[in-house]
């Protein structure tokens, strides 16, 4: 990619530079923050990685919403910082406010490449970002649940002293405590799960997973290596542009009996954003525990919605300028 813009330079973003330029992602990156000294700062810091790099950038510099108009891809990871014993959706009035501002000001710019979306809750807000904005859905994506598959593949590595990448399985649904690991599509060593472990050690396994990220907050107040690993991850996958199956956030159509929504699930990936979302064979039991899951998303989206009525436009009306 010849240009990448980072939307909020907090913990997250600035561990995702940080891997996007050690792994050449782009010749040129734009860092926009609502605190510019902070923009600047990072800009400076990480400027001094060029020189060491096998695939050296360009330039890394601060910007403003208006560098969007020609860049390849929009990473947005700003928000407020999840606080110790929150859940994410208790987060879900205050990031639309912030997510809706940003998008306005975006589609201002005149922005047509791919966006992808970090925030908590990212479910709920790849959607409040789809809808201000009108972007076509394929061209926006959420993180949805990369983390925690990765959490997953780790976790399920440690346990069997297996390389991560024998495994194939995903976590599906919301990023959030209503994610769950659909057992019967994971595969380890051409091997089902279910005939390497026992129902109870797949449980606690599972519960391991969920509650990683408040184990880690506890510890450090913030998650920011994992899901910086995971955006680096969905990007490289884009760039590929060979229509490769990953887990991320995409819009719900009728696949999986649910539709309306953004949420985790496993899609088709190249250079024009999510081409598809593939169907796993689900049991009964997953595909009430998807439901359920989808239900909670489909109930904060009509909050976060309610929380910035004032900005969701229709495709065909004028967007008026906000600030960010």
């Amino acid at each position: 990619m010849k240009k990448i813009v980072l939307v909020g330079c907090g913990a997250v973003g600035s561990s995702f530079i940080y891997s996007a330029i050690n792994q050449g992602l782009a010749e040129e990156y734009i860092l926009i923050d609502k605190f510019k000294n902070l923009a600047e700062g990072n800009a400076l810091d990480l400027g001094d990685v060029q020189a060491s790099l096998e695939y050296p950038f360009t330039a890394i510099k601060v910007g403003d919403f208006q560098d969007c108009h020609d860049a390849d891809l929009i990473v947005i990871t700003a928000g407020r910082p999840r606080k110790v014993g929150e859940t994410r959706l208790d987060m879900v009035s205050d990031n639309a406010k912030i997510i809706s501002d940003i998008a306005l000001e975006i589609n201002l710019s005149g922005f047509k490449g791919i966006t992808l979306i970090a925030s908590n809750p990212v479910d709920v807000m790849t959607a409040v970002y789809q809808k201000v904005t009108g972007f076509d859905v394929h061209k926006v994506l959420g993180a949805g649940t990369i983390l925690d598959t990765l959490r997953l593949k780790y976790l399920l590595g440690q346990k069997l002293e297996i390389n991560p990448e024998s495994i194939f399985g995903y976590v599906l649904a919301e990023h959030g405590d209503s994610a769950f690991i659909p057992w019967s599509n994971v595969i380890v060593a051409n091997q089902s799960i279910l005939e390497v472990m026992t129902k109870e050690e797949l449980e606690l396994l599972e519960q391991a997973v969920k509650t990683r990220a408040g184990e880690i907050i506890k510890l450090k107040n913030a998650t920011f290596y994992g899901i910086a690993a995971g955006l680096t991850f969905l990007i490289k996958m884009i760039m590929k542009n060979q229509d490769t199956m990953s887990i991320a956030g995409a819009y719900l159509n009728g696949e999986y009996d649910n539709q309306g929504f953004y949420i985790g699930v496993p899609v088709i990936l190249n250079q024009n954003g999510w081409k598809e979302v593939v169907q796993l064979p689900l049991t009964n039991e997953e595909q009430l525990k998807f439901n359920h899951s989808c239900q909670i998303i489909k109930e904060n989206l009509k909050v976060a919605l309610s929380a910035i009525a004032d900005k969701v436009i229709k495709s065909d009306e004028r967007i008026e300028k906000s600030s960010y």
